[in-house]
């Protein structure tokens, strides 16, 4: 399995703009999860800890699953207090349960196969107790076949899309100070509406 978000894009990750990095989103996706995280929280696709530190600073105990070692290296200049396995959502296990499991910002799309999405499902089930919930969130997706979904001085992000296989590539063009021109393309599937 490829990772995505290796070297330089883990590096300018938390760097990002857009809605899902505004604070006041990041407080308010918290605000919502914290409810069923009195058991403890596994997020999936942990990544740089975007909500899982500042769910951990309102004392819920969690802990992640990332495919990623660059991600989490990310993670690990913010805290070394939440335990990360490093390895596919859809298979690794942390011997643990939860009351809440949950993935978030489209990361259920990293799984490229419906079966690793419901490999993914059934895994964040396996970590859960009794009454324990899955929280996932997606985005509703364009319909068009190229969508431009960001055009900046510093970024153009093109969505590439094909609704008979649910497959979805996300192209960047970044300008960063030093590096140039970057350029990245990562692929990724839609859930099933059905």
């Amino acid at each position: 399995m490829t990772d995505w978000f290796a070297g330089e894009v883990a590096a300018r990750y938390d760097k990002s703009t857009g809605p899902y990095f505004d604070p006041a989103t990041i407080e308010a996706t918290v605000d919502f999860l914290f409810p069923f995280a009195s058991g403890g929280a596994l997020e999936l696709a942990i990544g740089t800890g975007r909500i899982a530190v500042p769910l951990a600073a309102r004392g819920v105990r969690v802990a992640g699953i990332d495919l990623s070692p660059d991600m989490v290296a990310q993670l690990r200049q913010k805290t070394d207090a939440i335990p990360v396995e490093i390895g596919d959502m859809a298979s690794t296990r942390i011997e643990e349960t939860f009351s809440l499991a949950y993935i978030v910002f489209n990361s259920i799309n990293n799984g490229t196969t419906q079966d690793g999405q419901v490999a993914t499902f059934a895994n964040a089930a396996a970590h859960l107790g009794p009454g324990g919930c899955f929280v996932v969130e997606v985005g509703v997706p364009n319909t068009q076949r190229l969508e431009v979904f960001d055009l900046s001085d510093t970024h153009v992000g093109v969505d590439e899309l094909d609704l008979d296989t649910q497959r979805l590539v996300s192209h960047h063009f970044s300008l960063v100070a030093g590096a140039g021109l970057l350029c990245r393309s990562a692929p990724s599937r839609l859930p099933s509406s059905t």
